[in-house]
């Protein structure tokens, strides 16, 4: 059996992209969190994130059970795969993995920073230390509602770039989840609007909007003085270049995108 690794610390998005991941590689099964997924849909196992306690679940993606052993290892027999992804947060974590499922050595390792940008990585940081949401890369309908105190959700489908369905995520806010951090969307403002009154030139911020929905983009409409009394390409540069510094730096959010709207204070306008 050919054996891939992908590891990665929690909240990076690699159930996010495992399913991407594998049918770029070829790769027709995952281990992911305890389930056995054979072609997007979940054949074996049970899901850590179904555990009540962060030790269960962490017994639960390791196979600490013998029955959960057996049963995949069953299945993998049953549908003769020969080629499988062992997701884990360290390559640690998937060699332990194999060994208790008696896959063998792993040949091929791989890391959430080869397949997601550093934005994508940070987003989905955020978005978990935010909203406390997981992903299972199975279909909703293969999600057991009954171990979820919280709502559950379905994710997105995965297309191939051929536009060929591959899968479907589903969200889920496991009960061991805990410390979720609420940020107001008035936040993202207010940092535009102190960073925008360090500017002389510029009389006022308008809107601001943040786009949490694939890569991060901020887009904001600003009004700057007339007379324009400096350069305003580099004017508008430099306000990017700072929006863009204080969101990573306090919220830890690399924005792909910073698409700024200029205004005068007279009725001209213009749009960069």
């Amino acid at each position: 059996m050919e054996i891939f690794s992908l590891s990665g610390p929690s909240g990076t998005g690699k159930s996010t992209s495992a399913l991407s991941f594998a049918h770029k590689h070829k790769i027709p099964a995952i281990i992911d969190d305890g389930l056995l997924i054979f072609n997007g849909k979940k054949i074996a196992g049970t899901s850590a994130k179904f555990e009540k306690n962060p030790l269960t679940a962490v017994k639960r993606a390791t196979f600490f059970d013998e029955d959960h052993v057996k049963e995949v290892q069953m299945a993998i027999n049953n549908y003769y795969i020969d080629r499988i992804l062992i997701i884990g947060t360290s390559d640690k974590m998937t060699r332990l993995i194999a060994s208790r499922l008696q896959l063998g050595d792993i040949n091929h390792y791989y890391y959430v920073e080869d397949i997601r940008s550093s934005s994508e990585i940070k987003l989905a940081q955020f978005i978990r230390r935010t909203e406390g949401k997981h992903i299972i890369p199975i279909p909703y309908k293969q999600v057991d509602q009954n171990f979820f105190k919280k709502l559950i959700q379905r994710g997105v489908e995965i297309f191939s770039p051929k536009k060929e369905r591959i899968g479907e995520n589903t969200i889920v806010h496991p009960d061991f989840h805990r410390g979720a951090i609420k940020i107001h969307k008035k936040v993202f403002r207010n940092i535009v609007e102190i960073i925008c009154s360090e500017y002389k030139t510029i009389d006022e911020c308008k809107s601001v909007e943040l786009s949490l929905e694939g890569l991060p983009i901020l887009k904001a409409s600003i009004t700057i003085k007339y007379p324009i009394r400096s350069n305003l390409i580099e004017l508008i540069e430099n306000l990017q270049k700072d929006i863009r510094f204080h969101f990573l730096k306090n919220l830890n959010i690399e924005l792909y995108s910073i698409n700024l709207t200029i205004y005068l204070a007279k009725k001209t306008e213009s749009s960069v």
